[in-house]
């Protein structure tokens, strides 16, 4: 058996409506189309992905979102090109997103080139490149201790 990619994603948000314009103008940007708009829900299908907003429980409402806290960390998508997480990072700054890192390689893979903002509540996402088949053309020079941000990280 062979998973055949990420069928949705689900993001939890306070404030939805707040939110549901921010991710229909950024995930809209990247190509995906709204497919459900709806007083509780976002549902957005692109790119062989979908991703649905939700709200918070009501007991939940207070608390902010945290990438170190378990659970979510980032969700990451992948570009066809460089020039489309530079197309991006532009998007981004017209629209005043925060964002965490302009484009720039990483050590993550061969190759890897990508850009990490914020939704609204603090929620990263990231758009990276990766060229050819990434880590299965040269895996045996990429030893994941040896990432940045992982030294904290017990065995």
């Amino acid at each position: 058996m062979e998973i055949n990619g990420v069928a949705h994603i689900q993001l939890t948000v306070n404030d939805l409506q707040q939110s549901m314009p921010f991710y229909e103008k950024v995930l809209g940007f990247m190509g995906m189309t709204p497919v459900v708009r709806a007083f509780n829900m976002l549902y957005m299908i692109g790119g062989r992905t979908a991703v649905a907003i939700t709200r918070s429980s009501e007991e939940n409402r207070q608390k902010k979102f945290d990438h170190r806290r378990i659970g979510l960390h980032h969700v990451c998508f992948r570009a066809r090109s460089k020039e489309d997480v530079d197309e991006l990072y532009e998007f981004l700054l017209k629209n005043k997103i925060k964002v965490i890192h302009p484009p720039e390689e990483g050590p993550w893979a061969p190759g890897y080139y990508s850009v990490l903002f914020e939704d609204l509540e603090g929620i990263r996402l990231e758009l990276n490149y990766v060229p050819a088949k990434g880590h299965f053309e040269h895996s045996e020079k990429l030893p994941l201790k040896s990432l940045p941000g992982y030294e904290d990280y017990p065995d």
